[in-house]
């Protein structure tokens, strides 16, 4: 810690470690607790003060570290002064139990230490589980309580997974017989080319927890199976032998028939088929690093690629998919803010609103920033779980949401680092 902070400030550099005065070298393990606290605490006041009184949205996820102790991560979502949807991770906690109750005051008792109004809060994104996505009693529920326009949004992760689970388990014969019959019906419309291992039956694959390849095989069997896994589940839906797995079916059915799924279905399999790759390239027990260092260059080229070049022919594929299986398109032109939160506009506001968002979409296509703009949720998740898993011997849970905070708020950490009012002009008067 003491060495990051030195490498930004020369001032700093000359007065610790080896250039300490007498026994002055800040390197015990309370110091650097203190020291990482304080600058922490500094990324966390800069990210309230980010927000404001605006409206924001919460990611919540929680998981059993290697000590069997319930941590709950928070992450906040919202748009910037400057009109840039921002994704900063806030602090990892421990819960008692992860009864929605629990996870609702915890929430509350975070958001309320850094000055954020829970009344603010305009969109929840958790998993699928019972206790948080209860229609009565689970988390989302809760917050709807008090904030009625803070809406739910189920994980995409976590949806594919059901889909895939519902539409697999126990159902592997009837799986085939519906894509059978598909591919019968195709032929006979000629819309499928005949010839030697053309119109092979295939399966589901369930996506393993490490690999990234295997999530890509999960995603395209997903939609090579498509007619036939909804075929699966309108049966399910019918004649389940529980009423848990009706329900379950009936879920996975309109999740998956909802153009949102779709297009982010086509999406993941575009990005993933880019990094498909890369990532079997460093899965390799005998690297080559320089043959590493090109795909890699390659995988951003074409991702930055996709980015610029590739959205119309991605929304054509998906408004395609979606006409062959009579999935409802939504007009993407329309304006949905006002109708989803009347409360935050008066009358004029909302005649005003198309006509601002035309000045604001034409700002957004021509400002030069938004290209290098990515999101870190995806990477906090999984750095998040790789150190909860891995440090069996970290007890201190303040000191690993510090940690976190730094590390994934690296940029603001930096800025925080140093100067006047730095973390180390604060832990000198502390």
């Amino acid at each position: 810690m003491i060495k990051l902070i030195a490498s930004y400030n020369d001032e700093v550099a000359r007065t610790v470690l080896e250039n300490a005065p007498y026994n002055a070298k800040y390197t015990s393990h309370q110091i650097q607790k203190e020291i990482l606290h304080i600058l922490s605490n500094k990324v966390r006041k800069h990210i309230c003060e980010e927000i404001g009184d605006s409206k924001f949205c919460i990611v919540v996820d929680e998981a059993r570290d290697e000590s069997k102790r319930e941590q709950m991560a928070l992450i906040l979502r919202f748009v910037d002064i400057h009109g840039f949807i921002q994704e900063r991770f806030l602090d990892l906690v421990h819960v008692k139990d992860t009864t929605s109750l629990t996870l609702k005051q915890e929430l509350c008792g975070i958001l309320s230490r850094h000055g954020l109004d829970v009344s603010n809060i305009r969109g929840q994104g958790y998993d699928g589980a019972s206790n948080m996505r209860g229609e009565w009693n689970g988390l989302q529920a809760l917050f709807l309580k008090d904030c009625p326009y803070a809406y739910y949004i189920h994980c995409f992760a976590h949806r594919l997974q059901l889909a895939l689970v519902a539409a697999s388990r126990e159902r592997h014969d009837e799986l085939h017989a519906a894509k059978t019959d598909e591919i019968v019906h195709l032929l006979e419309i000629d819309e499928l080319e005949t010839g030697k291992g053309a119109n092979q039956i295939g399966t589901l694959k369930r996506a393993g927890d490490t690999r990234w390849s295997s999530h890509f095989s999960s995603v395209c069997s997903l939609i090579n199976m498509y007619g036939a896994t909804l075929t699966v589940l309108q049966k399910i839906i019918v004649d389940g032998s529980t009423y848990s797995q009706r329900g379950d079916a009936d879920s996975a059915y309109n999740t998956l028939t909802s153009f949102e799924f779709v297009l982010i279905l086509h999406l993941m399999k575009d990005m993933m088929g880019i990094t498909d790759i890369l990532c079997q390239a460093l899965q390799k027990q005998s690297q080559d690093i320089v043959n590493a260092v090109q795909l890699v260059h390659s995988t951003k080229t074409l991702i930055q690629s996709m980015r610029d070049d590739r959205w119309e022919e991605l929304l054509k594929n998906v408004k395609s998919f979606c006409e062959q299986h009579d999935i409802l398109i939504p007009d993407l032109t329309a304006s949905y803010v006002a109708s989803y939160y009347p409360e935050d506009f008066t009358e004029q506001e909302k005649i005003n609103l198309p006509f601002q968002l035309q000045h604001f979409i034409l700002d957004v296509r021509q400002h030069p920033e938004m290209k290098n703009l990515s999101t870190i949720h995806e990477l906090f998740y999984s750095y998040y779980r790789a150190i909860i898993f891995s440090n069996e011997n970290n007890k201190d849970k303040v000191n690993l949401a510090d940690s976190l905070v730094i590390y994934i708020e690296k940029e603001i950490a930096e800025n925080s680092a140093t100067g006047d009012d730095g973390a180390m002009v604060e832990f000198s008067y502390s």
